[in-house]
């Protein structure tokens, strides 16, 4: 993939002794490839985050199961409460 960038920036830079123009999208091509990485996201935003945004999304996750299953647990701590009160009678 790298390979591949590379020719068609030469080729852009090439081009441009023909028409100016090409060097200006060579110019945008490279300006693209450093700010926003291989990765498609913003340089700053790589590295550290992503193992963040794993813990951010399991986290979520969690929270969704919790919210959905937690009148049912609780109705079921309920019943097992009420039983051990009348055996303990």
């Amino acid at each position: 993939m790298i390979v591949l960038f590379v020719i068609l920036v030469v080729a852009l830079l090439g081009f441009g002794f023909l028409n100016p123009l090409w060097w200006v999208a060579a110019a945008v091509l490279i300006f693209g490839a450093v700010h926003y990485g291989r990765g498609g996201r913003g340089s700053r935003n790589q590295g550290g985050n992503s193992e963040y945004r794993d813990y951010r999304d399991r986290r979520d996750r969690l929270d969704r199961w919790d919210r959905r299953y937690r009148r049912q647990r609780q109705g079921r701590w309920n019943r097992q409460e009420r039983r051990d009160e009348h055996h303990h009678r």
